[in-house]
């Protein structure tokens, strides 16, 4: 990771950020303007960069609200590549996760900071929330800890051509680091990987496959002594 004694502040930018990976509802469409002004005035994020961010501003505040909304829950709530939740990069579904929840919860606290009932410590927003209220030093180094889950999301939003590739660009950038290509392996949707299978779909190849099919039963020897004869008969049928 690059070394910055005297980084610039990156506060407003971070909170801005946080903002562009919420939700887009009517109250982040009408804060647009004023976030837009606010990357400009603080310039901690360099012109090309900046310029991404403009444009999915402008997509944002001019595209139909509807589409933008549907796109968003595609986005990130739709695959687990491009999940804003750190720890599901991280952790997955170990039993690492709800301990690393906690340790981080209580980061928060110790500086002051609750998070309300239904936030999740490892939301992205929020970390970028807690990090906007650090020094610059101890923000960057912060920012730099998460760098290569950042680079993953980077990886998979540009993979999909998103516009919100350019809010991790500029996390990375701001955490000292350079983006760079990260195989993306692919994955079934979330829809279909919670899906329970149907209950008594037929049993194994080695039974009954359907319920209306013959199913073979086999006798063995009991008795080394007094072989029996091995036969299949069908079920239900006389023996």
């Amino acid at each position: 990771m690059a070394l910055f004694s005297n980084p610039p502040s990156a506060s407003v930018s971070l909170r801005v950020l946080a903002r562009l990976l919420a939700y887009p509802d009517a109250q982040l469409r009408g804060d647009l303007g004023d976030m837009r002004q606010a990357l400009l005035s603080e310039k901690a994020i360099a012109a090309p960069r900046l310029e991404e961010l403009n444009a999915l501003i402008n997509g944002l505040a001019r595209g139909n609200a509807l589409d933008n909304e549907a796109e968003y829950v595609e986005v990130f709530d739709r695959g687990r590549a491009t999940s804003l939740h750190l720890f599901e990069h991280v952790h997955g579904d170990s039993r690492d996760r709800g301990p690393a929840m906690i340790d981080l919860a209580q980061t928060y606290e110790k500086a002051g900071l609750f998070l309300g009932p239904d936030e999740m410590p490892d939301y992205l927003p929020v970390v970028l929330e807690f990090v906007s209220t650090q020094p610059p030093k101890e923000a960057r180094a912060f920012l730099g800890e998460m760098a290569h889950i950042f680079n993953a999301i980077f990886s998979a939003l540009q993979q999909r051509n998103s516009p919100y590739a350019s809010v991790l660009g500029a996390l990375l950038e701001l955490s000292g680091e350079k983006a760079h290509p990260v195989k993306i392996v692919a994955e079934e949707p979330l829809d279909t990987s919670w899906e329970e299978p149907v209950v008594f779909d037929g049993c194994s190849v080695k039974g009954q496959t359907k319920p209306d099919q013959p199913q073979p039963i086999h006798f063995v020897k009991t008795d080394a002594a007094k072989p029996r004869a091995s036969t299949t008969a069908t079920a239900g049928a006389p023996l």
